[in-house]
């Protein structure tokens, strides 16, 4: 593990806290969080409007779903953060490293929580999870964002991320990425798909290193204290999604026994030989799925029939794979129906279709993908697989300069994966009835094919399967029955068999109704279907606590066996159904 760069304190008091910079939860679920000179917003601006977006972007905050009244709280935190630059052995880009350090750190019960973020957020991106659990019980809490984030370079003028948030062009200040020797012609560089370093296969190590930089932060806040160590500190790992599959990726590949506990949400985690993969299953939903949702099992269903993305729109979809040989039907009906059927029989489960939906409806399946392809193949920006790249967007609409105001809150706004605000998704597409087919038939192609390419992403994929933890390591893994995004039959359950198999004791949590995304429950009607995952997270964490600091036994599977979904009214303690302490 290699630090690079100083590290920037700050205070964070009066105003202006660790869990939420002031804002509360009213504040958190409010608006955007205002910028007194929209293109050159203040550090303190920034961050604000960083956290509210992280906040925004895993929880339910909506009057509705009981967070602050059921379960979770948004407590006034006064205390430092520690963040820095740093880099991996092997590793040619930077990525941010955070401690949080709240005033009233516990001293008698020393506990740092270390997290990932989740899907391709930046440092904040986990903090409804493990700093909303982690700082009001006095731990420290240590973030990395997993060598993704919003650190967007936009190569039209040579800017960059800095260390606080603030743009610069490159050469005036360290930079969260600077691609080197890019045109001006390139478009906009993402640290995810660009960078070259195949952060994925690295997952578990950056959750390591950045639980031994929260020590060594802890030293520098507490020198009269020091050495913080894992002998008299406990440390306790989790994530959600992308930061779920982390932890126990670190889980896995901590040879030195520095992990009290492991607790991971939704993992996105692949076991060589057991589940799938994800670009597997994500290429194929993203190719499948809108020719399957015009079938009548969907009907009803929110997002299947949306507006913009209901039949005739899906039967396209079937038509145009028919006329690639992809199906056979002769009909819409048929063509629906072979999709579906297809998509059953390579083990997708119909909760998981039915959530699916919103994925496919949100193009969140190619979006995601294309970002991965170009991870996978270490591409560079400028020549991403499959003809994609990420593209400047004028405020008006069309390809052309980014406006200051746009590009000024990328690092606060982004969520790592484009297209967003000023940011365009370009190419893999034609000028057909379903414009989306040649990017989305490529991907695929390089899962399924048997070119050079596809050779090296399978081997992509291959370094990220996750290795096995030691037996002593208490590992609690909570999903949702309903996950459209990251299925729990290809990911968490051939997870925790394989464990089993291997003589390891995993307590698993499947949540009836809950899906991937929290923040989708405040939308009508698909919030009336769903339970929130978030609550679930909470609890293992307490339990998990408990096991490390009291001994008490770690729960049962079986804990959670009476969720219900909210309904078009609150959620009530009934229906969420929380596992007794």
């Amino acid at each position: 593990m290699d630090s690079s760069g100083e590290v920037r304190v700050t205070t964070h008091r009066d105003g202006d806290d660790l869990l939420s910079a002031g804002l509360g939860l009213r504040g958190l679920a409010g608006a955007p969080a205002p910028f007194v000179q929209p293109a050159a917003p203040t550090t303190a601006e920034l961050r604000r409007r960083a956290v509210q977006s992280s906040w925004k972007g895993i929880a339910d905050l909506g009057p509705l779903g009981g967070f602050g009244t059921l379960y979770g709280q948004v407590p006034d935190i006064p205390g430092r953060e520690f963040a820095a630059f740093a880099t991996l052995a092997g590793a040619s880009a930077p990525h941010r490293v955070l401690v949080q350090v709240p005033d009233g750190f516990d001293r008698t019960k020393r506990c740092l929580v270390v997290t990932a973020s989740p899907g391709t957020r930046g440092i904040y991106g986990s903090i409804a999870l493990a700093g909303a659990w982690g700082l009001p019980r006095g731990c420290a809490v240590a973030y990395t964002d997993k060598a993704a984030g919003s650190g967007y370079f936009d190569s039209s003028d040579g800017s960059g991320v800095t260390l606080d948030g603030t743009r610069a062009k490159a050469g005036q200040a360290p930079l969260e990425f600077e691609p080197k020797g890019v045109s001006a012609q390139a478009g906009i560089a993402v640290k995810h798909a660009h960078s070259g370093d195949h952060p994925e296969a690295d997952w578990g190590r950056h959750v390591l290193q950045a639980a031994r930089f929260g020590l060594a932060m802890l030293d520098q806040a507490f020198p009269d204290e020091a050495p913080f160590t894992p002998v008299n500190t406990r440390i306790i790992a989790t994530g959600l999604s992308n930061g779920g599959g982390a932890v126990l990726r670190a889980a896995g590949e901590d040879t030195d026994g520095i992990l009290a506990a492991v607790v991971a949400l939704a993992p996105n985690i692949h076991v060589a030989g057991h589940g799938r993969p994800f670009y597997d299953y994500a290429t194929e939903a993203a190719l499948l799925l809108p020719a399957a949702l015009a079938a009548p099992d969907f009907d009803g269903l929110p997002f299947a029939r949306i507006a913009s993305a209901q039949p005739p729109a899906w039967a396209l979809r079937g038509a145009s794979l028919r006329a690639h040989g992809r199906l056979a039907g002769a009909t819409p009906v048929a063509q629906a129906a072979e999709a579906l059927a297809m998509l059953r029989a390579s083990g997708w489960q119909d909760d998981a279709l039915a959530a699916g939906a919103s994925s496919t409806s949100l193009d969140l399946w190619r979006t995601v993908t294309v970002a991965y392809a170009s991870a996978y193949l270490r591409r560079l920006v400028g020549d991403m697989p499959c003809g994609f790249s990420y593209r400047p967007q004028h405020t008006g609409g069309l390809a052309g300069p980014v406006d200051a105001i746009v590009r000024a809150a990328w690092w606060a706004d982004g969520s790592g994966s484009p297209p967003g605000a000023g940011i365009l998704l370009a190419g893999g597409s034609d000028l057909s009835m379903d414009p989306t087919l040649p990017g989305n038939l490529c991907l695929r192609e390089l899962w399924t094919g048997q070119g050079t390419d596809a050779q090296r992403l399978h081997e992509a994929v291959d370094a990220t399967a996750a290795t096995l933890p030691r037996e002593n390591l208490p590992i609690l893994v909570v999903h949702g029955a309903q996950d459209g995004l990251i299925p729990m039959a290809f990911t968490s359950k051939p997870y925790v068999k394989w464990l089993r198999a291997s003589g390891r004791s995993p307590v698993f949590w499947k949540v009836p109704y809950a899906q991937h995304f929290d923040a989708f429950l405040a939308f009508p009607d698909f919030g009336d279907r769903h339970a929130p995952l978030l609550p679930f997270g909470y609890a293992s964490l307490d339990r998990a606590w408990a096991y490390v600091t009291e001994g008490r036994p770690l729960p049962e599977d079986a804990a959670v066996r009476d969720t219900q979904p909210r309904g078009p009214a609150a959620f009530t303690a009934t229906a969420l159904a929380l596992p007794a302490a």
